[in-house]
């Protein structure tokens, strides 16, 4: 073979060489595209399957109502009063975000806490109210959080609407609160932690985490509302979040086993202690408990 033709024969092995390099690039680029793409459109969390004791105890037509003995710190003193935490499963609209009057397949499955405090200080009542309309897939936040505080100096709401961003909408008689809306990235929510642990309390966040104090706290600390750092410990029956920043404690105990009831909680807050102890827990459709007669429940549940 002439030194010509050892060239071309050189050029033909270095150019199959280099195609099949490029081949090679491109066949492992279209994988790790494929790849890529499988990440950008897989949930953020698997989606909880209830099994036959979740819907018999959640679908059965009732909601579960607790009563608590409560000790509430306000103003430096403690205050004797009530807590009320009523559970319930309903359809939720995800676009107007409230309850559904229909079926529809596009309704979202949520467990609604509405918990209440009710104590006096001097002459004066405190009614709190706190709603939390959490996803019972149990894979992204609640898609609704408000609270209402009620005395005789005026009355706050706040609300927080679960979109791209977390939507607020406050208003308040203080001059210095007033009404505002704003935008918030997404973080963790103390509130959502109340329905969370009903569902799966080992999904509860834990660790070093971001999350937005009740909205309760915020409004009675006039702190501002956005995410603090906080540590988060879960133990058989125990949640604790300790955020430091806050000088701030809020420790739940609930029952380990299904359908995980919440025993009592204590919040403390720089020293300041506020405590609720479980009284009494029934099942009730209690929207059609309105009669006079109805009021027996009351007592069943040591309210009066």
């Amino acid at each position: 073979m002439n030194i010509k033709n050892k060239i071309l024969a050189c050029l033909v092995v270095v150019f199959a060489l280099i195609l099949s390099s490029c081949t090679n690039k491109e066949s492992k680029n279209l994988d790790y595209s494929k790849v890529e793409t499988e990440i950008k459109t897989s949930p953020i969390a698997k989606a909880f399957q209830p099994n036959k004791s979740f819907n018999d105890y959640w679908y059965a037509g009732e909601a579960e109502i607790s009563s608590y003995n409560l000790e509430q710190s306000r103003y430096g003193e403690t205050r004797n009063g009530t807590a009320v935490l009523i559970y319930v499963t309903e359809p939720f609209l995800a676009d107007k975000q409230v309850k559904a009057d229909n079926s529809n397949p596009s309704n979202i499955n949520v467990l609604k806490l509405n918990r209440t405090k009710n104590f006096t200080t001097g002459i004066y009542p405190y009614s709190i109210m706190q709603s939390t309309f959490y996803p019972v897939e149990n894979n992204q936040h609640a898609i609704k959080v408000s609270c209402s505080i009620q005395e005789w100096c005026g009355h706050v709401y706040t609300q927080l609407n679960n979109r791209k961003q977390f939507e607020i909408d406050s208003h308040s008689y203080f001059e210095n609160q007033a009404d505002s809306n704003f935008a918030l990235d997404k973080n963790s929510l103390e509130n959502e932690i109340w329905t969370q642990l009903r569902i799966d309390p080992k999904s509860l966040p834990t660790g070093k985490i971001n999350i937005i104090p009740s909205l309760e706290f915020l409004r009675l600390k006039h702190d501002p509302l956005k995410a603090y750092e906080a540590s988060a410990t879960l133990s058989t029956g125990n949640y604790t979040l300790n955020y430091s920043s806050l000088k701030r404690k809020l420790s739940i105990n609930f029952n380990p086993e299904f359908p995980y009831e919440i025993l009592d909680w204590e919040e403390n807050i720089n020293g300041d202690i506020t405590k609720a102890t479980r009284l009494k827990t029934i099942k009730s459709a209690y929207w059609s408990k309105k009669s006079k007669k109805d009021e027996v429940l009351r007592e069943t549940l040591l309210l009066q």
